[in-house]
This record gives C-alpha cells, sequence and structure tokens, in this order.
C-alpha cells in the first residue's frame, strides 16, 4: 500500500494550508518562498486538487475514480465529490472526535476498532449513509489511547450532520453533508476545471 510520507508541515506550507484542519495543533514559523510568485490557471487547479487529496488522504486512482462517480451523478460534480470524501468511514471518525488526525482515524479502521450498524468495518474508503450508527467496539473503549484522544477533541465541534455520545464513543450519521457544511478550504470547481480537460 503506497503511504505519503512528507512531513505534515511542509506539506500544509507548500499548499498554503492551516495544519488545524488536518487536525495539528503546530504551526509554521517558515515563510513560503514560493508565496507572491504569479500562479498559472492550471497551476491553481492543481493546488486545489492536491489540496483535497491531502486533506482526506487520498491517492491519485482512488480520487479520480471519486470524480468519475461524482461526474455520473445527479447534481452539481464538484458538491458530490466533496460529500463524497466527507462521506468515507476515516474522515467520520475523525470529525466525530474519535482520532485526533485522518491519518490516526484510518489507522483506528484499519486495526478493526470501529462498528458500523454493529458489524466491523476495517475499509477506511467505505461511505456511510444517513442513518447509519458509528462506534468504538466495546473492548477497545477502555484503551488509554482512546482516553488520551477524547481529552484532545473533547472540545472539538462536531458537524450538524451527526449526533456524537463522546462518553461512549458512539456517533450517528443524522444526514449526509451538503457542502455549505463541509468547512475544507478546497475550490471544488477549480478540480472539475481541471478532470474536465
Amino acid at each position: 500500500m503506497a503511504v505519503n510520507r512528507v512531513p505534515v508541515l511542509k506539506r500544509c506550507r507548500a499548499l498554503g494550508l492551516e495544519p488545524s484542519y488536518l487536525g495539528y495543533d503546530k504551526k509554521s514559523n517558515r515563510q513560503n518562498t514560493r508565496a507572491g510568485k504569479k500562479v498559472s490557471e492550471y497551476g491553481m487547479q492543481l493546488r486545489e486538487k492536491q489540496k483535497a487529496k491531502f486533506i482526506y488522504g487520498v491517492l491519485e486512482k482512488p480520487f479520480r475514480n471519486y470524480y468519475k462517480k461524482a461526474d455520473r451523478m445527479k447534481g452539481m460534480t464538484g458538491e458530490n465529490l466533496m460529500v463524497m470524501l466527507e462521506s468515507r468511514l476515516d474522515n467520520v471518525v475523525f470529525r466525530m472526535g474519535f482520532a485526533r488526525t485522518r491519518r490516526e482515524s484510518r489507522q483506528i479502521v484499519g486495526h478493526r476498532h470501529v462498528l458500523v450498524n454493529g458489524r466491523i468495518v476495517s475499509i477506511a474508503s467505505y461511505r456511510v449513509k444517513a442513518g447509519d450508527v458509528v462506534q468504538i467496539k466495546e473492548k477497545a473503549r477502555s484503551f488509554q489511547r482512546y482516553k488520551d484522544i477524547v481529552e484532545v477533541t473533547g472540545g472539538r465541534l462536531v458537524p450538524e450532520w451527526m449526533d456524537v455520545d463522546i462518553e461512549n464513543l458512539k456517533g450517528t450519521i443524522k444526514n449526509l453533508p451538503t457542502r455549505e457544511m463541509i468547512d475544507v478550504p478546497v475550490n471544488e470547481m477549480l478540480i472539475v476545471e481541471l478532470y474536465s480537460k
């Protein structure tokens, strides 16, 4: 399996992203040396795509597949793409506050600690639906790791499209998010322009 090993802060600086969108509290003091340089239209489109891929931890091939699916669906392609990325299981676990970062949430899912509707799901790209119940399995709840996570993420704002019981590490998807509910700084229209060339 391919793994992105680029240091997070370095990548955030290159893409002009705040590390807080990825769940990191750190700040980089260095300045981006390319800041202020003129970027071509293609460069802007590519940067938006790289931003979305980096935030959600998706590689090129699956990202392209998401785009193709979003294009076939009814409605705006860009909005469909963002909703599909947002409804991935690893992202949902992160949003519910059961993990500090999306990378950690991916690991938690991979370690078979997550139940969806009472069944273990170990696929990070599994897409949740409205009405799904996502929880950390009983045996894992007592781990020190989750006590530490809850301490850090307890004050994090939970999106309005989910209900979360942080004490019992359990949450319900009320409905799938709309684009307005997704607080990710990505201009999805540029991604659509890039892929539709």
